[in-house]
């Protein structure tokens, strides 16, 4: 079985001296298990996709820069039957963060979100008010990496109007509420690996800084989840991630209850480093999900 490993022309932005390469340490790690496996960008025009049984998607950490080109990528490889993990219908659903709005009329919790599409009158205002905050975030429904994402107050919205119906009327947009947990504790991430959980690390913001990424500053540290917080989001993956090769699930812990942020299912970043026998774990998650399909 011959596996391409997908990441991305390589950008400083989406890089940090702080943050271990998961990329070539897992890449080095399958091929010392011999699977025969080759690195790939998921864009380069050269590439022979039909020498390929299986593309696993490991870091397109610009896909969101390109989304037509994205998309129309991937329905290539389903039209040459190339099977891809995650599934396509799952990064097609995971890549518009829409998807929250199904999760919530699934009946879990997410981060109170409203969806703002291009072109729509927005009373910021009534925003304030709706979810009695100081502050709003406001962040493109495709995105990644606090891609444009603007930290909006009452103080500073005269002066943002301008911009923010200028970033309007090119895409939709989700304004949320600040969490100021996420400031003072952090996020939680868990990772899990079809379907099982592995391990759950929490991200915090550098002091003065709300985004929890390696490039702006964040720092990460080991947890064991409560048995509460574990159960929640096992719900989420059972309910949303079936087939995944990988699911890591974002959010904050608000007055005792658990609040999706994201469930990542394209390009997250595993911390595979930061788990005892994390790059085995993923070894393993594959070769159950590409052994079971051999023999279906």
């Amino acid at each position: 079985m011959k596996f391409a490993y997908v990441c991305y022309y390589v950008k400083e932005v989406y890089s940090a001296a702080s943050m271990p390469d998961e990329d070539n340490n897992l890449l080095q790690f399958l091929q010392h298990k011999e699977l025969d496996i080759t690195r790939e960008v998921w864009n380069d025009p050269t590439v022979q996709w039909e020498q390929y049984d299986v593309v696993l998607l490991k870091s397109p950490w610009d896909y969101h820069e390109q989304i037509d080109t994205f998309k129309a990528w991937l329905a290539d490889l389903d039209a040459k039957n190339i099977r891809l993990l995650n599934p396509y219908n799952t990064v097609l659903w995971n890549a518009d963060k829409h998807y929250l709005q199904e999760i919530e009329a699934a009946g879990l919790p997410i981060i109170p979100s409203t969806f703002i599409e291009p072109h729509t009158p927005v009373n910021w205002d009534q925003l304030f008010e709706q979810y009695n905050a100081l502050k709003l975030v406001v962040k493109p429904c495709i995105s990644a990496g606090a891609k444009e994402t603007i930290v909006l107050t009452k103080e500073n919205l005269p002066g943002l109007r301008p911009q923010l119906a200028q970033m309007l009327a090119k895409e939709a947009y989700m304004v949320q509420p600040f969490m100021d947990t996420i400031a003072h504790f952090g996020e939680y991430s868990l990772l899990y690996f079809n379907g099982v959980f592995s391990h759950a690390i929490v991200k915090k913001p550098k002091p003065g800084d709300f985004r929890v990424q390696y490039q702006y500053g964040g720092t990460v540290v080991n947890i064991a989840p409560s048995p509460a917080l574990k159960a929640t989001c096992d719900a989420y993956v059972s309910k949303f991630a079936k087939g995944c090769l990988y699911a890591r699930v974002d959010g904050v812990e608000v007055d005792g209850q658990f609040q999706l942020m994201e469930l990542e299912m394209i390009e997250p970043y595993l911390f595979l480093s930061m788990h005892e026998g994390g790059f085995e774990t993923y070894y393993q998650a594959l070769m159950q999900l590409t052994h079971a399909a051999s023999f279906a």
